[in-house]
């Protein structure tokens, strides 16, 4: 077997950790479990990283990142401002990515408690109002909205849309997804000066080619 590289050690802890956190939660997660995951010794796990803290903060970063990434990448090459944000509501919390949306809520109730997921989710926290406020900004720019504080607005957005999608994710019958995002898109509208409806979501699946 091919020795690894302290990057893919690293990199293997990681990824252990979130098996393991997406199972039992970060809060449970411990570094017997992430040995145990990797069928080695606890000691490995602290000879690459200096706690455990900082193992769960990056394995929670490994998955808000790429969560990021997926909505970033289409908003950057959207032809409109107002198409970015509705980009924006397509591609947030979406109904497969529950299980990763339950490690922010995991991370948020840790962060005062752990320093180094406090951190971690502070910064990915900025990132994703960045992306909603450089949208806002835009649209502002175009003509497309009408905003006095687009860095308010954007955190307004956020905590919205944070804040349904905790319900649909920890309580799932209290709130539905396509409620969520409505009235998440409603807000925004209301925020911009849009008119009702111009960022609606639809969550119905796309229909099938006829053949």
């Amino acid at each position: 077997m091919k020795r690894m590289t302290p990057a893919q050690r690293r990199e293997a802890i990681v990824a252990a950790a979130l098996g393991v956190a997406v199972r039992k939660g970060l809060a449970s997660t411990t570094v017997r479990d992430v040995a145990a995951e990797m069928g080695t010794s606890s000691g490995l796990i602290h000879h690459y990283f200096d706690s455990m803290d900082d193992v769960l903060a990056a394995a929670f970063e490994r998955v808000a990142r790429q969560d990021l990434e997926l909505s970033a990448r289409p908003m950057a090459t959207a032809p409109s401002a107002i198409e970015a944000l509705a980009i924006f509501f397509r591609t947030y919390t979406p109904a497969d990515k529950d299980w990763a949306f339950q490690l922010w809520l995991d991370a948020w109730a840790e962060a005062a408690r752990r320093p180094a997921l406090r951190e971690a989710s502070g910064r990915l926290n900025l990132a994703w109002a960045g992306l909603v406020e450089k949208a806002i900004r835009d649209g502002v720019a175009a003509g497309e909205f009408h905003c006095d504080d687009p860095n308010g607005a954007a955190w307004r957005i956020l905590s919205i849309i944070d804040g349904l999608a905790l319900q649909v994710v920890a309580h799932r019958s209290i709130v539905n997804r396509a409620d969520m995002l409505n009235w998440a898109a409603t807000a925004a509208e209301r925020e911009l000066g849009l008119a009702a409806g111009t960022l609606a979501v639809s969550t119905a699946p796309p229909p099938r080619a006829v053949a």
